[in-house]
């Protein structure tokens, strides 16, 4: 029985060898012209298969996605944005200025070697608000207090320089500060004769690595014993020949000292000129014990006042016990 039909021109099929694909069967069948003609037009008549689809759809896919790049919002231009990135970098700039740092100018020689006329120094801000006073051996920038500026003429800035010391950039021209070194505190008693040294609380300081070499302790001007009054502070610039400081203000309103609400803040660093950069530490003088009486008398005071009520509780528990009701 056949099991299939084999179209062809009756040549003998040829069975696949080993490892070999058996090749399928052509047809030798020869078509006429005119069925040539009517197979082509067929097949440009036939509907389009899964790959011409894809590329119609392709092709209008692409057309959508072009449109709608044409309809994205373009980014704003540079110098659009230029005008606010300025702007929020001036607030910035204020805001440093008003609450953490601000750099200053050295206007003169009073606090020679420490600091050269002509350095910038940046003055911390931050800490007063949250309580910090003024200590000992601190350089600080405070407000004239009252007529010790009256002989300095203050510059006329131009409007570029109102602008810089506005927002922080640039010293203010126009504001009188000074630039000193706290001495002594409020409660502090601070005296210098003759060649010196300068005492506090009767310490004598060591003050060789911060004083004008040459210069002496006090300078020309002796003074004391004064008493700085609370909220107080003494302050002396390192060239004692040459700084009006508090010994030359004892006739003004608070003899000489300077109030800690006029203090502006604590200068930590020169920061320029580059090659003049450094911190400015407290002096190690300023850290000698028995400094600080207050702080010296403290624990003597709280163990006198925790005492007297166990000694008093001490006596009334042996009363009752020796005389019992």
């Amino acid at each position: 029985m056949a099991v299939g039909a084999r179209s062809g021109t009756g040549e003998p099929e040829e069975p696949a060898g080993r490892g070999e694909t058996s090749r399928p069967a052509t047809s030798s069948v020869h078509q006429s012209p005119a069925q040539s003609q009517a197979g082509a037009q067929a097949q440009r008549s036939a509907p389009a298969g899964p790959s011409d689809t894809s590329d119609a759809l392709g092709t209008s896919a692409g057309e959508e996605v072009s449109g709608g790049m044409k309809k994205a919002k373009k980014p704003r231009a540079f110098w659009k944005e230029l005008p606010i990135l300025i702007g929020i970098a001036l607030l910035l700039a204020l805001l440093i200025k008003t609450f953490l740092v601000q750099a200053f100018s050295i206007p003169s020689d009073s606090m020679q070697d420490t600091l050269q006329r002509g350095d910038r120094v940046l003055v911390d801000k931050l800490t007063p608000w949250f309580g910090s006073k003024p200590q000992r051996g601190e350089v600080v920038v405070f407000h004239d207090p009252g007529g010790w500026l009256n002989e300095t003429p203050t510059p006329e800035p131009n409007p570029v320089q109102k602008v810089l010391s506005f927002i922080g950039l640039m010293p203010s021209a126009e504001e009188k500060d000074l630039i000193k070194r706290v001495i002594a505190v409020g409660g502090d008693t601070v005296e210098c004769h003759g060649t010196g040294p300068v005492k506090v609380n009767g310490k004598a300081l060591k003050e060789d690595s911060y004083v004008f070499p040459g210069a002496t302790p006090c300078g020309d001007r002796a003074f004391g014993p004064i008493h700085v009054p609370k909220g107080r502070i003494w302050v002396m610039g390192d060239h004692r020949d040459d700084s009006l400081d508090s010994r030359y203000h004892q006739n003004l309103k608070g003899n000489g000292t300077v109030s800690e609400d006029e203090v502006v803040g604590r200068a930590f660093t020169i920061a320029w000129p580059i090659n003049r950069w450094a911190t400015l530490p407290v002096p190690d003088t300023f850290d000698q014990p028995g400094i600080n009486k207050a702080m010296a008398a403290a624990p003597a005071a709280l163990g006198l006042a925790g005492a007297v009520p166990l000694v008093m509780w001490r006596r009334r528990r042996l009363t009752g016990t020796r005389n019992p009701r």
